[in-house]
């Protein structure tokens, strides 16, 4: 891809291949320093999606994160957000175990991944994962999703997902990479539902009432996608071709 740097903020572009579909990112590099607090607020109003990226041998790094997460959440509210450990080909000097990072990941509602550039480990899947939920964000499933036949993957996903909860994909003993597929094949192909008797259920929140359990079981209905990102957004955007 092209690469620039513009105030102190790294840009590239490049292209990735989701599902058949090229699809060109625009990467907008800003700092992690607390004095660029300000910088990553301008280009964080602009994002469609978000890598929280740091260092698995830097414990600094990782506490930092709650800072940033304050950031988005008060100046780029419902960006999608990825946590991403970096550096895996150092895992002798780790300092931040997978287990936490995961969890800490779970917590915030984010997809987990860790990456070597090094090693060009697990670096298009993240890009990749992010580029989903930020399509399927803005309800664009139906333009990448390719009508082909299913392949021997896709069918195998399908047969998991068909028989199995989303919340429930991260109990299986599968790799994490897997496991994140399969949840974004469950969303993108509208399976995430539990069957039951032969009729399909979707989890829903539950009320809060004092005899509510957090979710309860609802008839699946129609869902109407989200609307369109707007026209006029020009940076950090998802472009398919």
């Amino acid at each position: 891809g092209d690469c620039a740097c513009v105030g102190g903020i790294d840009y590239k572009t490049t292209t990735i291949l989701l599902d058949g579909r090229r699809v060109k990112l625009e990467l907008w590099d800003t700092s992690g320093q607390g004095r660029f607090c300000t910088i990553f607020r301008s280009y964080s109003r602009g994002a469609q999606g978000i890598l929280l990226v740091y260092d698995i041998t830097n414990r600094w790094s990782f506490d930092g994160i709650d800072r940033w997460i304050k950031e988005i959440d008060e100046h780029a509210p419902g960006v999608p957000r990825i946590l991403v450990g970096n550096r895996l080909h150092l895992a002798f000097k780790r300092q931040v175990p997978t287990e936490q990072a995961r969890a800490y990941a779970e917590k915030n509602c984010m997809t987990f991944f860790e990456v070597s550039p090094l090693c060009n480990f697990n670096v298009i899947e993240s890009f990749t994962e992010l580029s989903r939920i930020v399509l399927m964000r803005h309800g664009m499933e139906k333009i990448w999703r390719p009508n082909r036949v299913f392949s021997l993957q896709d069918l195998c996903c399908r047969a998991i997902v068909s028989c199995t909860p989303v919340h429930l994909i991260d109990k299986l003993p599968l790799p994490v990479t897997i496991k994140s597929h399969l949840k974004s094949f469950s969303m993108a192909n509208g399976m995430n539902a539990v069957m039951m008797h032969g009729r399909s259920y979707s989890l829903a929140s539950g009320a809060g009432g004092s005899g509510s359990k957090g979710n309860s079981l609802k008839r699946s209905k129609s869902i109407r996608p989200p609307q369109s990102p707007p026209q006029n957004c020009s940076r950090s955007n998802c472009k398919i071709s």
